[in-house]
């Protein structure tokens, strides 16, 4: 058997990581099995499934390099072959019609349950069962002539020749359904895997509320696709291990449904910008850095004036506090001599008594310095701070918001080494001018 897996969204507006992290897992078990993976636009529904929409669930596989094995079928496509299997029903009754709800707007065609209990082994959850009584017919063809999901899911499942379906475990309940259909239909119902919900850290549904949660929130705050693709086949299965990065062949490699936990699976933010800072380190540089340089162009801090090596000497100093390209916008003080000053360090640090005097005499010393490496600025406000008989912080503090309006960043040394001897006593000299000193 051909193993044949199916990512059937709904293109009704943006694509959430829930809906991504299904498509990643038909994806990889289809390639690890050697087998297809197909794509479906679940369109019906007319109003909401817009050309933006779907557009936006092609993007968003496109970015993440989740190739389908064939063009993608189009449910809106298909109503003939949905409204053709619900005759077919109806002929040998196991379908009929209904006033559904005595409203008088025409009747609707319901599925007629085999009044037994169901049951179908879930290759995640193990054996499912549900008895008769809670099992009740229902609708698959609106009184509007139009399919319903259930209908339209199974008849286009069997078209497509699917073997398994990994979806949502917000789907079970409908898999019931599904299998009764399938049985009414003549077809042998795929085997059915359903993922776990990813939640916040109070164990609810992830939402936007809880940050971004949907593709193109991802890509826009700089997220790199082979970054989220290795978080998200980690939120709900591991390979096993302890690793976490992970290749795409490794996940091709090592992914199984047996693997797949059952319980809620938490996202965490915090692992997520890890894991994309460790993957940013992997690029080479000229990537890396052309990456960071479209976010300051884009923010209006890039600088043609500064030597080409220059972004690449300021990478190497933020080191890890870069892990997402975005991140580069906070450290625009390395870029423009107009960087903002955040008010509570002005307050903590400037106007503290004594910090004036203390940057003017750290002003002084390093316009006198011949060497202006990390460890010559280091040692030159050190000795400073002793001659005086106070502490070293004292004199780091009042520096550090001068050269960049913030009181937090990487090393102020290495900092002061990249901005280089004249523009650090030219902001010093600015920052004693504009607060008094």
């Amino acid at each position: 058997m051909t193993v044949r897996t199916r990512f059937a969204p709904s293109p009704t507006g943006q694509v959430h990581i829930g809906n991504l992290r299904a498509a990643i897992y038909n994806w990889l078990y289809a390639r690890h099995a050697g087998g297809q993976c197909l794509l479906r636009i679940e369109d019906t529904d007319r109003e909401r499934s817009t050309p933006a929409a779907v557009q936006a669930v092609l993007e968003a596989l496109a970015w993440l390099g989740l190739t389908a094995d064939e063009p993608p079928l189009y449910q809106s496509a298909r109503t003939a072959a949905h409204l053709a299997a619900a005759e077919d029903l109806l002929r040998r009754g196991r379908a009929y019609k209904a006033d559904k709800g005595g409203t008088g707007q025409g009747e609707c065609v319901l599925f007629r349950m085999p009044g037994t209990d169901m049951h179908f082994h879930d290759e995640i959850k193990g054996d499912l069962a549900k008895p008769a009584a809670d099992l009740q017919d229902f609708v698959i063809v609106r009184s509007n002539g139009t399919p319903v999901f259930h209908l339209a899911n199974v008849v286009d499942d069997i078209a497509m020749r699917v073997t398994h379906v990994i979806r949502g475990d917000d789907h079970v309940e409908n898999t019931f359904r599904h299998v009764a259909l399938f049985q009414a239909l003549g077809a042998p119902a795929p085997k059915y895997a359903h993922l776990p919900m990813i939640v916040n850290a109070q164990g609810k549904p992830y939402s936007k509320r809880d940050g971004a949660a949907y593709v193109g929130d991802f890509r826009a705050k700089g997220y790199l696709p082979a970054a989220l693709l290795n978080y998200l086949a980690l939120l709900g299965w591991s390979p096993g291990d302890d690793r976490e990065l992970l290749s795409r062949d490794e996940l091709v490699r090592l992914f199984t449904l047996e693997r797949v936990q059952s319980s809620p699976a938490q996202m965490d933010p915090v692992k997520l910008q890890w894991m994309n800072g460790e993957y940013m380190r992997a690029l080479p540089r000229a990537e890396r850095e052309a990456a960071c340089r479209a976010v300051l162009e884009a923010r209006g801090l890039w600088n043609d004036a500064l030597p080409a090596d220059y972004l690449g000497r300021v990478l190497e100093v933020l080191q890890e506090r870069v892990k997402l390209f975005t991140d580069i916008a906070a450290a625009g003080y390395f870029f423009t001599e107009d960087y903002p000053y955040d008010e509570a360090a002005v307050q903590k640090r400037l106007r503290k008594p004594g910090a004036r005097e203390a940057l003017a005499a750290a002003r002084s010393v390093y316009a006198a310095l011949t060497d202006f490496s990390a460890a010559a600025t280091e040692k030159a406000l050190r000795d400073l701070a002793a001659a005086r008989g106070a502490s070293f912080g004292d004199w780091v503090h009042p520096v550090r918001v001068a050269v960049s309006g913030t009181a937090i960043g990487p090393s102020l040394f290495h900092l002061l080494e990249v901005l280089g001897q004249a523009r650090t006593v030219q902001r010093m000299a600015k920052t004693l001018e504009k607060f008094g000193g």
